[in-house]
């Protein structure tokens, strides 16, 4: 069981994801120039699933939906293999849709790599200039913006330095194939460094490798450190069964993971954050905005939210009362 402490009063839960293939209406029509029929094409390029992406995905239907937006929508999941998001790319292009969904780093790379006409929204994606998808995260020149999910590392950090006092030595868990979640473990080394904690990378190629890379932490390190990366969150549950059952807690960097086995996070909601990538793609659909003029967008520090797993801490022995303090 899982307790979910936010900053404000109210926090959105987000519904299920729009069915393959199904048109999604409203009442009212858009001011835009719909290309099918009266109704937006609109293509949904989805990673791999795990609870994370799932919530941006809902976020932004839900965005249309608010907006009274007639659309049709196409949505594909990659199931994380990079071959299936070029050929589902290509598909979502040839297809003549009027904007494309591409959620986590990879899809987006092989949706901006497929088209640069097509108007491109990201979302569940850390650094846009870093991964070449953008000229500028202020300024990103082209087809390609979106919504950022970096994550609030030195809050996750205070939050390790609280629940875990004596810990010293920290690994870094994370996929190389990933190259935003390199990013995210250049700004844990800086923060385990200004905190006096040792860090050191554990990283996989793939979700096969997570069991045998946590069993080699087991004695070497305290805890371990994991980003909002997207291979390690759909195998949470492997890296939960081998950690938990040797006394090392994971914190980790979104809600979704610490519901699969995590000890804690203070992270961003997705759902707001897909809601907000759902909002920018109205204002394209509807002519109001180009995306080569749209900065990339990040939701504040104080929309975030502390989760803890209360049965991990209790299999740990953590007391997590130190929180209310």
């Amino acid at each position: 069981m899982s307790r979910n402490i936010t900053r404000r009063d109210a926090l959105a839960v987000f519904g299920g994801l729009a069915a393959f293939g199904i048109a999604a209406c409203s009442d009212t029509g858009s001011d835009g120039s719909p290309s099918d029929h009266g109704q937006f094409k609109i293509g949904v390029l989805q990673l791999t699933e795990h609870k994370a992406l799932d919530a941006a995905n809902a976020g932004f239907v839900q965005a249309l939906d608010a907006a009274g937006l007639k659309y049709t929508i196409d949505q594909q999941n990659a199931q994380n293999d990079q071959s299936a998001c070029q050929t589902i790319a290509s598909k979502l292009v040839n297809d003549g849709n009027d904007l494309i969904l591409a959620i986590a780093t990879p899809a987006c790379q092989a949706v901006a790599g497929a088209t640069a006409d097509i108007p491109i929204v990201g979302t569940a994606i850390t650094d846009y200039a870093a991964s070449g998808l953008v000229a500028d995260n202020d300024a990103p020149g082209g087809n390609v913006t979106g919504t950022s999910d970096l994550t609030p590392v030195e809050e996750q950090f205070d939050l390790l330095r609280k629940l875990l006092p004596n810990a010293k030595r920290v690994a870094v868990l994370y996929c190389t194939a990933e190259s935003n979640s390199s990013v995210q473990a250049g700004m844990a080394h800086d923060a385990a460094s200004a905190r006096n904690l040792d860090a050191e990378d554990y990283t996989v190629s793939s979700s096969n490798e997570i069991q045998q890379v946590v069993e080699s932490m087991i004695g070497k390190v305290d805890v371990i450190y994991a980003p909002t990366d997207n291979t390690i969150a759909a195998g949470m549950q492997t890296v939960a069964m081998v950690a938990t059952e040797n006394k090392l807690p994971i914190i980790c960097g979104e809600s979704g993971m610490v519901g699969n086995g995590g000890l804690a996070t203070y992270g961003i909601d997705y759902g707001k954050l897909g809601r907000k990538a759902g909002e920018m793609a109205v204002r394209i659909l509807n002519g109001e905005a180009k995306p080569a003029e749209m900065p990339i967008e990040h939701l504040d520090v104080s929309e975030c939210t502390l989760t803890t797993n209360e049965e991990a801490a209790k299999t740990l022995g953590i007391d997590l009362s130190v929180l209310d303090a």
